[in-house]
């Protein structure tokens, strides 16, 4: 079965597994004990520690291994804040970050810090000048300012090392969540602290890594450690960490070949989904991204049900749609960029991928799409309207239904208006704040608005039918 899930996590690399196994033997000591079996282990340690850096390119008494890249980033948010309390207590963060760096977000406003949110363009690309405007805007001191290198869900990489000369101007540090990108390359530019994980490049999952450049002000939040420079609690995972340090370096040998190989997949993708599925949008940048990852949205298909029959056809794939989410609200990153959520697929190719496959993949992805949408929704209530400016209007009644039914329905009716028309669309799903703005720039139709539909029951969205 094609495993096309790499952004979320890949299979152990053989190299990790060679290396896990043998570090067993020696590495099961404390290395922090003078004696034999210590010293063995602290060996292992510090060479494992040696290898990392190389690849991050900081150095070895920079980086600490913690128990994931999530801790990893809680750990470099709380610490980084704690550091420069004094300076600051404004954190900064893009609107398209992990949801780990959001989190920290959540607990450092629920603590009583500032939280802004700096946006992006359609594409996922934060600008340097946006990190700029908000740095100067930061009422309560900056202190912080978080950018992924590159996004986990559309592949954007993003300008770090422009956005690291904004903030050494501006004498504030950034953290840089670097688990996507690390396989690729190190992370160029002045960034201050950065954080990784070793399942995201084949290593074992329960190993993360924390690069603080010296001369960061930085202070361990919690009880205090004397392991891992006091920045990571408990014992070291030395067998795991040594397999996370020498499949990082293995991937690295043919990363710049792979990764110009599966860039041409993924263009082929990018080139031939919306000619084989109508009414799809690629969406992320088609230059400057990631090797591996595409992602394109379909309209009129539900997230979840797509998932499904893909992987009955026998490939492995996710989403943003808020149709395969616990929280039935669409991806943070696809809200952000203001691009089409329902019917999303993000295809991530792992090192290795073949060819076959990905054109395998090409032949049944038109008939997955037709399959979901023919089992659509029965349409839902439709009533004529005051008319607008003279023109015809018509009500769509979407409440109680979720995605993708409001934007069906929209579809459906916007023909039955003229010219000029107006179309109001009545739904109570989350998604349907982003899809119908995203659907009217798809269509050429315009979007008017939103307000509030009666006694808190859902929102009502205005379209004129343009075209």
């Amino acid at each position: 079965m094609p495993y096309f899930d790499a952004a979320s996590s890949l299979p152990p690399h053989p190299v990790a597994t060679q290396a896990l196994l043998a570090a067993l033997d020696d590495g099961w000591a404390d290395p922090s004990r003078p004696h034999r079996e210590g010293r063995k282990a602290r060996l292992l340690l510090d060479a494992a520690r040696e290898a990392a850096a190389e690849a991050v390119g900081c150095r070895p008494d920079e980086l600490t291994f913690t128990s994931s890249g999530t801790r990893a980033l809680h750990t470099g948010v709380a610490g980084a804040l704690a550091g420069r309390a004094r300076v600051g207590r404004e954190l900064l963060v893009s609107a398209v970050e992990h949801s780990a760096v959001l989190h920290a977000a959540g607990t450092h406003r629920a603590a009583g810090g500032g939280v802004t949110e700096i946006g992006v363009d359609r594409e996922g690309r934060v600008a340097p000048e946006a990190v700029a405007a908000a740095l100067r805007a930061a009422t309560g001191g900056p202190a912080l300012v978080c950018v992924q290198s590159a996004n986990h869900e559309v592949g954007t990489r993003q300008p770090v090392e422009e956005i690291a000369e904004v903030c050494a101007a501006a004498g504030v540090p950034l953290l840089v969540d670097a688990a996507q990108s690390l396989p690729w390359g190190p992370v160029g530019g002045g960034w201050s602290l950065l954080a990784g994980s070793a399942h995201k490049w084949g290593g074992p999952a329960g190993v993360g890594l924390l690069v603080v450049r010296k001369g960061t002000r930085f202070a361990p939040v919690g009880p205090a450690d004397e392991r891992e420079s006091g920045r990571a609690p408990g014992f070291e995972d030395i067998p795991a960490i040594v397999a996370a340090a020498a499949s990082l370096r293995a991937v690295r040998q043919d990363a710049q070949a792979e990764g110009a190989r599966l860039a041409g997949l993924v263009d082929r993708i990018r080139e031939r989904v919306p000619a084989l599925v109508p009414d799809v949008e690629v969406v992320g940048a088609a230059e400057e991204r990631l090797p591996g990852i595409v992602t394109f949205s379909c309209l009129y298909a539900d997230g979840e049900a797509l998932l499904h029959a893909l992987d009955r056809e026998g490939f492995a794939v996710s989403s943003g749609s808020s149709c395969t989410s616990s929280t039935l609200t669409p991806s943070h990153v696809l809200r952000a960029m203001g691009v089409l959520s329902e019917g999303n697929v993000r295809v991530s190719l792992p090192p290795g991928t073949a060819e076959a496959d990905v054109e395998r993949f090409l032949a049944v992805l038109p008939g997955a799409v037709a399959g979901v949408r023919e089992q659509l929704a029965p349409p839902v209530p439709v009533t004529a309207g005051e008319p607008e400016g003279g023109q015809g209007a018509l009500t769509v009644d979407a409440l109680g239904r979720r995605c993708p039914v409001p934007v069906i329905e929209l579809s459906r009716v916007i023909g039955r208006v003229p010219v000029g028309g107006v179309v109001t669309v009545l739904a109570d799903d989350a998604a349907a704040r982003l899809d119908i703005p995203a659907w009217c720039d798809m269509r050429g139709q315009e979007y008017l608005g939103e307000a509030p539909h009666g006694a808190g029951r859902g929102t009502a969205y205005r379209v004129r039918r343009a075209v």
